[in-house]
């Protein structure tokens, strides 16, 4: 990346490029993200005797596969050997909260391997619940934290 270049996945032709992170340190990163399920209280309630079973494991497994298969997912994103990944999926109003916490000793952030988490446990929900619900809407996906690295702490404000 030249100096004239801000975005560091481009190179100096403007391509789509990976970025060296060789030269980084590794260190213990933490990324946090979470979204949301819109869901009928009914629903909500029967997440964990569904027709095809508990939906709650069934997504949690998926949310933790997805997190291990980002470098597949997203073409530009370091393969990384996850150290932790968390997802918790919580009943709220209107539906659930679906959190993932990501540790990773690297060279760089666990970011997106906690939104893919996130949003693959969501689509796994979905699979789930779309015999009894057929209008649930995936949304709010977002990074709630993050630690470790050159660009140090983040955490979102509400």
């Amino acid at each position: 990346m030249s100096s004239s270049n801000p975005f560091s996945h481009l190179d100096d032709r403007g391509q789509a490029r990976m970025v060296d992170v060789s030269e980084k340190s590794i260190t213990r990163r933490v990324a946090e993200a979470s979204c949301r399920v819109k869901l009928s209280q009914e629903t909500v309630s029967r997440l964990g005797d569904l027709p095809k079973g508990d939906a709650y494991t069934v997504a949690r497994l998926a949310g933790i596969q997805g997190a291990k298969r980002t470098g597949d997912l997203v073409p530009l994103a370091h393969p990384l050997g996850l150290d932790q990944v968390e997802v918790e999926i919580v009943p709220e109003a209107g539906g659930v909260r679906i959190r993932s916490r990501v540790i990773v000793t690297a060279r760089t952030g666990a970011e997106l391997e906690a939104m893919v988490a996130c949003s693959t446990a969501a689509l796994a929900l979905y699979d789930m619940v779309k015999a009894v619900e057929r209008d649930a809407v995936i949304g709010d996906l977002r990074l709630e934290a993050k630690s470790g690295g050159r660009s140090g702490e983040f955490r979102r404000q509400e």
